[in-house]
């Protein structure tokens, strides 16, 4: 087990020193919004990965957050640091309102009810004043993060975006690792098990889609900061079906697959925006071949190949 674990402390490392050398090699805006869905897609695996409960409906939460930190940073001039708090407060409590009530559904069931919910937000923003309805809110100020820096220069907001990352990665590979989150395996193994030895299985599972939807918030008020845009993407259906797709191509229920898939995804729309609407076409055969051909996903198949938990 020391091994293994030593094995996951030298990914990250490596992970890490990537990480801060990308920025002067490749272009940190594409890196920032790779590193916000990376997050985001990482929320998304700790909810079906180690849960099992499949949501098409995290959106709701990346662009929720998104509009709360938004509007607070434009209109009420907050700094940086609090408008993204205040967006993750805001899509963790909307998790709790939809949590509470999805949780109690199992299986397509659960995955409706979660799509019910991101469409009654999408609605919403639509008809709502102070989201901008399709225009958005655009120019939201970055400002000076805790006061002294200056989020203005790119490379400064690239590893504040870092720091997010990293901060809420931990926080999932903390959860994963701990006795909460061998009760939350445990709960996806056989969940009538796990109640008759006396977990309260909803209480668990409430506790993880809480968490799941207060990261993706991060995720997404850290990116509508990094663009200086809140829009109506956010919150549309087809950005919860994305997520779900990078987390199958990059490993379902593994530590670094979500990032992988994040990044791959990322690219293929940074890199062959030229070929239009047939980039939607590259994802769907992409997905395809995923599940045909190595089912675990990338990261997955790397770790059966070298026997070592990734």
């Amino acid at each position: 087990m020391a091994t293994a674990k030593g094995y996951v402390f030298v990914a990250f490392g490596v992970m890490v020193a990537l990480l801060v050398l990308a920025p002067f090699f490749v272009y940190p805006i594409f890196l920032m919004k790779a590193l916000c869905f990376a997050l985001f897609a990482c929320a998304f695996n700790l909810l079906i990965g180690y849960v099992g409960l499949l949501s098409f409906g995290h959106a709701a939460f990346l662009g929720s957050a998104g509009y709360a930190c938004a509007h607070a940073a434009k209109v009420w001039s907050w700094p940086p640091e609090l408008a993204i708090v205040f967006g993750a407060a805001v899509a963790a409590a909307l998790g709790v309102a939809t949590g509470a009530l999805a949780i109690r559904s199992r299986g397509i069931y659960f995955a409706n009810v979660t799509l019910a919910f991101a469409q009654m937000i999408y609605f919403f923003s639509v008809q709502a004043k102070f989201t901008g309805g399709e225009d958005g809110i655009q120019a939201v100020p970055r400002g000076t993060l805790l006061g002294v820096l200056d989020l203005q220069n790119t490379h400064t907001m690239y590893f504040a975006v870092l720091a997010i990352f990293l901060l809420g990665f931990l926080v999932v590979y903390r959860a994963i690792h701990s006795p909460f989150g061998q009760v939350l395996k445990a709960i996806r193994e056989n969940e009538p098990r796990a109640i008759s030895l006396g977990y309260r299985a909803e209480r668990y599972k409430l506790l993880a889609f809480v968490l799941s939807a207060a990261l993706s918030g991060l995720a997404g008020a850290t990116k509508d900061i990094v663009f200086q845009l809140a829009s109506l993407t956010d919150v549309h259906w087809t950005m919860s079906g994305e997520v779900v797709l990078m987390t199958l191509l990059g490993g379902l229920g593994t530590v670094f697959g979500p990032v992988v898939g994040a990044f791959v995804m990322i690219g293929l729309e940074h890199y062959l925006t030229q070929i239009g609407a047939w980039l939607t076409i590259v994802q769907g055969a992409i997905f395809v071949v995923c599940v045909l051909t190595f089912r675990r996903g990338v990261v997955g198949e790397l770790s059966r190949i070298l026997r070592k938990p990734l």
